[in-house]
């Protein structure tokens, strides 16, 4: 998930951004509102964390712009005034929830985790593609109830495929969503994930998960004629069509 932090803070803005890249979110930091908007316009952000008190275009006025250019994506809005009014301006502005300074970093992460759930698609604390299976709360994946230990990053680029498996996710949408503005275009380093998590998730089991679409992208999950290795599936071997067991020609005694 690709979040954009408004926060002007820089005390604050580091503190957040850590704590969520912690946590596999890509996170890209806006210091004021135009800043905000800029990078809104040109990124796809699954959710915006926003401070209201930001130098030119305050948070307000920043919430109010997202929505009328048509983005959707959820917003949190913080902020150190805690009076109704305020709570009730942010949210007639088009944010979806608020969130008062000072704050523990754990009610942060659970907004998050509300807001994304409520965000257009279900989004299930548990996640399995064949028999690999990811928990999304406490970032672990095993396959056939085999741990695998994984990286922050590498954890947020499996969790993604695992979201679109059995469609062919391309490079730009994985970097729209699992890196954040400092990501090269031009290097490989998607590649050397890919690879990491094949090892990992495909070393030593059958089938293969994770396929590469030469010139198209990835696709985690079972390939065409993997599918009677799903789970509930009958994967006993069937002679092939027009074929039949030697043993049937055997004459009787």
């Amino acid at each position: 998930m690709r979040l954009l932090l408004v926060e002007d803070d820089p005390r604050i803005a580091r503190w957040v951004a850590k704590g969520l890249r912690e946590k596999a979110y890509a996170v890209d930091v806006a210091a004021t509102g135009d800043d905000a908007l800029y990078q809104a316009s040109i990124n796809t952000y699954d959710l915006v964390i926003l401070d209201v008190m930001l130098p030119g275009r305050n948070g307000f006025q920043v919430c109010r712009e997202l929505r009328a250019s048509g983005q959707r994506m959820p917003i949190l809005m913080l902020t150190a005034r805690d009076a109704v009014e305020d709570r009730i301006t942010g949210l007639d502005q088009g944010a979806d929830d608020y969130l008062t300074k000072p704050f523990e970093f754990r009610e942060l992460l659970a907004r998050l985790r509300a807001l994304l759930r409520r965000s257009g698609e279900l989004r299930p604390a548990r996640l399995a593609v064949a028999d690999l299976v990811l928990d999304t709360a406490a970032q672990t994946v095993s396959r056939a109830g085999r741990n695998i230990p994984v990286t922050t990053k590498e954890y947020a680029l499996l969790e993604f495929l695992a979201r679109n498996a059995g469609r062919v996710v391309g490079r730009a949408e994985i970097a729209e969503h699992v890196w954040d503005e400092a990501f090269d275009p031009f290097s490989n380093l998607i590649e050397v994930y890919i690879n990491r998590l094949r090892r990992k998730i495909d070393a030593g089991a059958a089938p293969p998960l994770l396929h590469t679409r030469r010139g198209a992208g990835y696709l985690l999950g079972l390939a065409p004629g993997d599918s009677a290795a799903e789970p509930g599936k009958d994967s006993t071997a069937r002679p092939a069509p027009g074929k039949t067991n030697s043993a049937s020609h055997k004459s009787h005694a």
